[in-house]
């Protein structure tokens, strides 16, 4: 299957070449970002819910189709497997971006940029567009989840160690006060500090504390209900 993709987007990319023009890396950088947009949108939640019980997710709970909400509505199993499906979402939007421009077709970067600049910037606006995705899904009429989960893939997309220490900063935290939206918060922290701490390009930590600062806006309610002391912990209803 993954020779047939690889063949299918390398004819579409030499096709693309043939042009010739000087500009060809603008339309080829926008399908980038979609595809990226596009990974990052599919709606695991919602799509479960109608599969198991027909039903609109978004309805009920926190009406978020995040893994949280799932395992509040649906049950463990659907959760686990929303939650590893949202982490690969945005795994795979930065490996697809990876691979892309690992094609080495110049047109796809423009003539006075060097390449691996531009494959620098390319990566973490891949990650954005698959946080984005998540949450404003064009499957869903531009609702979603929180990214928490598909922003932690992208992090281990961008640079692992950073996407492990989230994920270890998560279970702590979950461990200790079993709030999960309090965890992802710490989390996406905590990602933000380690790019800086850890010098990761510039870019990379531009994209983290951008995509960083809008999980954390994604999460205003949950941050209210906690300052009151009314944010559900792991076995609550909301």
């Amino acid at each position: 299957m993954s020779e047939i993709l690889s063949g299918i987007f390398g004819s579409m990319v030499l096709g693309l070449v043939a042009t010739g023009t000087d500009l060809l890396w603008i339309p080829i950088g926008i399908f980038v970002a979609a595809i990226a947009y596009l990974l990052g949108s599919i709606p695991t939640g919602y799509w479960l819910g109608k599969l198991l019980k027909g039903i609109d997710i978004r309805e009920h709970g926190s009406k978020s189709t995040g893994a949280t909400n799932v395992l509040r509505t649906l049950g463990k199993t659907p959760a686990l497997i929303v939650l590893l499906v949202d982490l690969l979402k945005g795994v795979a939007a930065l490996a697809f971006t990876r691979w892309f421009y690992g094609l080495a077709i110049a047109s796809a970067i423009p003539p006075a940029v060097d390449p691996q600049t531009w494959i620098t910037w390319a990566i973490p606006l891949a990650a954005l567009m698959a946080v984005l995705g998540h949450s404003k899904s064009v499957w869903i009429n531009f609702t979603g989840g929180k990214s928490a989960a598909t922003g932690l893939g992208a992090l281990f997309g961008m640079v692992w160690q950073v996407g492990l220490g989230g994920a270890i900063v998560f279970g702590l935290a979950l461990a200790m006060f079993r709030i999960v939206s309090l965890s992802s918060i710490a989390t996406v922290i905590a990602a933000m500090v380690l790019m800086v701490v850890w010098q990761q390009p510039f870019a990379f930590q531009v994209a983290t504390i951008a995509g960083g600062l809008y999980v954390i806006w994604c999460h205003r309610a949950n941050i209210k209900r906690l300052l009151a002391g009314t944010e559900p912990r792991i076995g609550q209803k909301t």
